[in-house]
């Protein structure tokens, strides 16, 4: 009864549209002795590259059995353009602090220079 089932995969977007990206008809053999137990069967799918930055959504998977059906979790997928670009702030911090330090210094000297006259 069970060992013919339909696996779905699809996402929906963040506008809640629904959209398939693939599925396939199993036939599962039960081997012998094993009927009336209880089975876990894995199935990966992998979906690169993601096409474009409205990629982004909820994937989620579904499987049909006659008049049942089972659905994951989802799982949230951000596409980005660019991708992740970590950002360094040494030279700005390195830069500014020479600067306020070159600026105190001649507002030193000054101070110093003008207190002697």
């Amino acid at each position: 009864k069970y060992t013919k089932f339909s696996i779905f995969y699809y996402w929906i977007n963040s506008l809640g549209q629904n959209t398939s990206i693939y599925s396939r008809l199993e036939n599962v053999a039960i081997p012998s002795g094993k009927e009336n137990t209880t089975a876990v069967i894995s199935y990966d799918h992998r979906i690169m590259p993601l096409e474009n930055t409205f990629s982004t959504g909820t994937y989620y998977c579904k499987v049909r059995w006659n008049n049942m059906q089972k659905m994951g979790k989802g799982v949230f997928v951000l596409a980005r353009g660019t991708g992740y670009v970590e950002t360094s702030y040494g030279w700005e911090i390195l830069i500014t602090l020479t600067a306020l330090l070159a600026a105190l210094s001649i507002t030193a000297t000054a101070l110093l220079l003008w207190k002697r006259k």
